[in-house]
């Protein structure tokens, strides 16, 4: 672990100061028809996708499988709330309760097909989305199906948005404010849409605001806000952008702040060993797959390159100008930490989920945790919460795994992280780790 701490003392050059007055306008609207399910589970199409559960404690911590049928991209993410646990892979949605316990699960099938879920658990709105994107439709439509619960109930009613992206690749990212619902993804020239929470969470048709070219990752705004943050490394410059609307009731994009990172660490992590083969896997990606404005601060975490190892690195930023307050590396010489995620609660703490996987070992799920009070920069001792039994047979390996807020208490925060079995596939462990009680520990 090493320890780092960033003091603000850049400032913009009279370009940079009139780049901030910069506005993107959406390039067209639509209105998409939701398709409106009036349960999770138990219609004639929906056969049931049972999974996971056996809830038990690990080193302290309560931990419960999640989907266990994954290939390799199993690509793993988790929403909590309403006092469920909402869980996505490749196979499907299932719904726990927060003791581990199988409540319901469904296939893609159920929600308009697709892959690649994101998900979150909108705390402001009391609601469940998430995105599948289907891209092997015959007509080619190729939809990015936002889905969103009507309540907090998620074994309730649902509204799914199918919003075409003929052009869209793989990859895509979600995120939300008390008013908006984001998406981006790479291909063809609109890469980004937003599109308003209040309408989606009744059901109504709703306008979707398509923009050129990519503003970015949508961030998850834990803060009370409307406007919907966007983040982007480019070059040597972290580049945040957000979705404010305006006084005609038309959403616009406006530049935040792009500024220097002049960080040492910051190129993209190396494929990583694992044990008894010459197949290497994918460490993960050094732009992040969840970012969390919390507190007035962009927090995320990345995998980068550290010495011809991956590491784990992350980052707290100022959202209203870019300033770096933190950043900190989880790194060894002799073991690579992959496809991290990061969550934050209301009290700043913070929760790191990762994998770890080296030459004597095979791919297996780890985090680590630190309070606001802790000194800046460092995070505690690394947990191990499962042991992978074998390897996998190809670079792609999980894809992202995923860390959040509790939306209940806003204190308890969780991560879902895959591991390998016996046959190098993916299956996925769900953590709980409770910071109320830990606070009250560390008094």
């Amino acid at each position: 672990m090493q320890r780092i701490l960033f003091l603000a003392c850049l400032f913009f050059s009279t370009a940079n100061a009139q780049e901030l007055t910069d506005t993107v306008h959406p390039s067209r609207t639509e209105v998409i028809t939701p398709l409106h399910k009036a349960k999770f589970y138990g219609d004639s199409l929906c056969a049931e996708r049972k999974q996971g559960g056996n809830p038990q404690t690990i080193n302290g911590y309560q931990v419960f499988n999640g989907s266990m049928d994954g290939n390799r991209q199993v690509d793993p993410q988790i929403a909590v709330g309403g006092g469920y646990v909402l869980h996505g892979t490749n196979s499907g949605i299932i719904i726990y309760n927060k003791k581990g316990e199988f409540v319901q699960g469904v296939p893609q099938k159920c929600f308009n097909n697709g892959i690649d879920p994101k998900m979150f658990f909108d705390f402001h709105n009391q609601v469940f989305v998430f995105d599948l994107w289907w891209y092997y439709d015959k007509p080619k439509v190729k939809p990015v199906n936002i889905s969103v619960s009507e309540t907090s109930d998620p074994t309730g009613a649902w509204n799914t948005y199918p919003v075409p992206a003929q052009n869209g690749v793989d990859g895509g990212g979600i995120g939300y404010s008390r008013k908006w619902i984001g998406y981006s993804f790479p291909g063809g020239t609109e890469n980004t849409f937003v599109l308003r929470m209040a309408d989606a969470k009744a059901g109504k048709p709703a306008t979707v605001y398509h923009f050129k070219g990519s503003l970015g990752h949508p961030v998850f705004v834990q803060d009370a806000t409307d406007d919907l943050y966007f983040f982007e490394i480019k070059n040597g410059d972290f580049i945040i952008r957000k979705v404010t609307e305006g006084s005609d009731g038309q959403p616009y994009c406006q530049l935040v702040s792009k500024k220097p990172h002049l960080l040492k660490y910051i190129n993209y992590p190396p494929q990583s060993p694992q044990k008894g083969t010459e197949q290497k896997v994918s460490s993960g990606d050094r732009n992040p797959k969840n970012l969390v404005l919390q507190n007035g601060c962009i927090w995320f975490s990345q995998a980068v390159n550290k010495n011809g190892h991956s590491a784990v690195q992350w980052h707290q930023l100022k959202a209203d100008d870019g300033t770096i307050v933190q950043t900190g590396m989880i790194e060894s010489d002799t073991t690579n930490y992959i496809q991290t995620t990061l969550a934050v609660n209301k009290n700043n703490d913070v929760l790191i989920g990762f994998q770890e996987v080296n030459e004597n070992s095979f791919i297996s799920p780890r985090f680590t945790y630190r309070m606001a009070k802790d000194a800046p920069g460092t995070t505690r001792e690394i947990v191990r919460v499962g042991e992978g039994r074998g390897a996998a047979d190809g670079v792609a390996w999980g894809d992202y795994s995923g860390s959040v807020i509790d939306g209940d208490n806003l204190l308890d925060l969780w991560t879902i992280q895959s591991i390998a079995n016996e046959k190098g596939r993916g299956e996925t462990v769900i953590v709980k780790v409770p910071f109320e009680k830990k606070k009250k520990k560390d008094k």
